[in-house]
């Protein structure tokens, strides 16, 4: 994280923990807004990976699971990035600026998926690298997130995945309960553009944010996930993320072979818990049938609600819906299906 920018979200009233802003002083207050009203959210907890040169676009389009031909400065898209036998190692928003293409991913994911991608790269030409620190990000969402962001910067993406250029800045529309955008840029107008936004909207921290890619539907992967699950058991492939009319990538093949030969079983979904204390991502969830109980899935992720948590989960399909959920073991805390905002 570039340090002016630390420094200007502190003087703002940030409370930082491992690069990352737990609060801007009142937690309670920022959940209970990010469902309801406008919130400005600084994405320094994510990281960046950036990739150009003249074969980045036929080097991406060989190893994610997306169509990489579809990005561009007006497109982005959801996409992941899998092992030889189809499992998720991680999953980002891919969107180009520039002549570069840029994965936004958790902090957490940035090195082991550069480590992963570098193995690959042999003789082509292109560079990959941690662009974490080559961009200012925040997050602007909310009612009037569009009226706000076009007297802002003149304009706003009007459709989800779009990106806008405005300026020194690029806007991307991304899936949430109000309209919702990621916005990337220098420092300076970064710095203009969260003055005028902080006054028309509630700055929050890390958390509420992640909440909202929650109540989307969107999963993220972090290191204890990673590996684990085939895209599908993910969603990817109802949110744009996966492309069954691509060349080969790693882990195509078991990919394919689910969609035209095999049967789902496992799926991921929204549940919520009662409470303020979220799980951690990779948590066993059970199910309960009478006396018997057996492992049925994991968590995903899991944030703080204004009435509790909510949670996404990849579950074994049988146990979804007529059967008890209880989180960590069979005497855990219930589990209460919710719906996702688009349909399996």
């Amino acid at each position: 994280m570039k340090p002016e920018w630390q420094s200007f979200l502190t003087d703002a009233g940030a409370e930082w923990a491992d690069q990352r802003i737990v609060s801007f002083g009142n937690p309670e207050r920022e959940r209970s807004v990010v469902v309801s009203g406008n919130i400005l959210c600084d994405l320094s907890n994510c990281g960046l990976i950036a990739a150009h040169g003249e074969e980045a676009l036929r080097f991406l389009q060989s190893q994610f699971s997306s169509d990489v031909n579809e990005v561009s400065i007006t497109h982005s898209q959801l996409s992941s990035y899998l092992s030889p036998k189809g499992r998720t190692l991680s999953c980002f928003r891919l969107f180009k600026r520039g002549d570069s293409y840029y994965l936004h991913l958790p902090r957490s994911m940035v090195e082991a998926t550069l480590k992963q991608l570098r193995k690959y790269v042999l003789r082509a030409k292109l560079t990959l690298e941690d662009a974490s620190d080559a961009l200012v990000r925040c997050g602007y969402s909310g009612p009037n997130a569009e009226r706000e962001l076009a007297q802002a910067l003149g304009a706003y993406p009007a459709r989800v995945d779009d990106c806008v250029a405005a300026g020194d800045t690029m806007i991307v529309r991304v899936p949430g309960p109000h309209p919702r955008f990621e916005i990337y840029g220098e420092l300076a107008p970064m710095k203009k553009l969260w003055s005028i936004l902080n006054v028309r909207g509630a700055p929050v921290g890390a958390s509420p944010w992640a909440l909202l890619d929650i109540l989307a539907g969107i999963p993220n992967v972090f290191p204890t996930t990673s590996d684990r699950f085939v895209p599908q058991m993910l969603n990817l492939h109802l949110l744009g993320g996966v492309s069954f009319k691509k060349g080969c990538y790693p882990g195509q093949e078991v990919v394919a072979r689910m969609r035209y030969l095999g049967t789902l079983k496992r799926r991921m979904y929204r549940l919520h818990l009662a409470g303020d204390i979220a799980p951690q991502p990779g948590e066993a969830i059970f199910r309960i049938d009478g006396d018997a109980a057996e492992p049925s899935g994991a968590i995903v992720d899991a944030q703080p609600h204004p009435d509790g948590v909510e949670i996404l989960a990849v579950l074994r399909t049988a146990d979804a819906e007529g059967h008890t959920l209880r989180l960590q073991s069979p005497d855990g805390a219930p589990l209460e299906l919710r719906k996702l905002p688009y349909e399996f």
